[in-house]
Parts: structure tokens; sequence; C-alpha cells
């Protein structure tokens, strides 16, 4: 299983949302976004 749909899938299973996660990663939304996608 690739990183990116990992990481999507982990988020999705513990109920959070792509700003949850953000906030708790201290990262942006658009980071875990590019994370998702693949693209970063």
């Amino acid at each position: 299983m690739n990183l990116s749909k990992n990481i999507k899938e982990l988020r999705i299973k513990n109920k959070y949302t792509q700003e949850e996660l953000a906030e708790k990663l201290n990262v942006s939304v658009q980071t875990i976004s590019r994370w998702e996608t693949g693209i970063s």
C-alpha cells in the first residue's frame, strides 16, 4: 500500500477531517491534501 493511500485511510478510519489532522500534526491543510494525493 502506498503512503498517500495509507494516510487517507487511517485519517478516515480515525474520523479526522483534514483540518483536524493538520492541527494535530501542526502542518497546513494543504500539506495533508498533498500527502493524500501523493503530490508531496
